[in-house]
């Protein structure tokens, strides 16, 4: 398994020191983020984007993405300028990707309309975007059927991929994987015996464990042998998980758990 590190798992953590923690643990990469803002977390410290792409370098992690656009699918000249100024800071820091996030409010979105106005702005970069159904009641996309039907219709498959993430995958009842449409897979864990799938929220999302309910080692040994090939990335909301101080001795146990349950089901 090639693993990766989403930076809301350690939104604490100087860039510097993340980066240091991402290459200690021998992820392929990393994703950052413009939205931890509440964290006193600037999008990349405030750094220039030549400074991350050297950071980068200098540790050999690659920069898997970076997230966010959100709402991408209430489509307008404001969310269209949003799209295409995260797409230059990412060209400039050499990121791989973009992530686009559906509205989760309980109000619909528009779906082709944001895909047909991305599409431009992502061919004309050389980017691929990384769209993440999410798989809350009140979210506007939760199936990746529909995501992929419509990227499909479109016409649109080497502007547009998906994020298989493994909570929103349970969340949402599962269904088709896609494997040869996923980007980029996002792993965290939920372990509370009590809590109903309809009760689980962002901050439950912990590091994945014996306990774990999602069955993270079986949807991604399913995805394995359907031919996905790409990192898997932590992404944990959980503010404990947050707030570790030495985050690698907890992340390194659970990465070598879900290497091994994953190993048993793939043979």
């Amino acid at each position: 398994m090639k693993f990766a590190l989403n930076q809301m798992t350690a939104p604490y953590l100087p860039l510097p020191a993340f980066l240091d923690l991402a290459r200690d643990l021998g992820c392929a990469g990393v994703e950052l983020r413009n939205d931890l803002d509440g964290f006193g977390r600037p999008v990349f410290d405030g750094q220039a984007p030549g400074q991350v792409q050297a950071m980068l370098r200098d540790r050999g992690l690659r920069l898997l993405g970076l997230s966010q656009v959100y709402p991408f699918n209430c489509w307008d000249a404001a969310r269209a300028a949003e799209v295409a100024t995260l797409i230059g800071l990412a060209q400039r820091a050499g990121a791989e990707s973009i992530s686009l996030i559906p509205r989760n409010d309980g109000a619909p979105g528009d779906l082709r309309p944001a895909l047909e106005g991305c599409q431009p702005l992502l061919e004309k970069a050389g980017m691929v975007a990384l769209v993440e159904p999410l798989g809350f009641a009140r979210s506007s996309l939760r199936q990746k059927s529909e995501l992929v039907e419509q990227i499909g219709a479109l016409g649109m498959g080497a502007q547009f991929r998906i994020v298989h993430d493994t909570f929103h995958h349970h969340l949402a009842g599962g269904g088709p994987l896609y494997a040869t449409e996923t980007g980029l897979v996002h792993v965290s864990g939920v372990v509370h015996p009590d809590l109903p799938v309809d009760g689980m929220e962002d901050h439950h999302r912990v590091l994945v464990d014996g306990r774990d309910r999602l069955d993270n080692a079986g949807q991604i040994a399913a995805l394995i042998r359907a031919g996905y090939d790409g990192e898997f990335s932590y992404e944990c909301f959980a503010p404990g998980i947050q707030a570790l101080s030495e985050p690698l001795p907890a992340l390194r146990r659970s990465f070598d758990h879900l290497s091994r349950a994953v190993a048993e089901r793939t043979g």
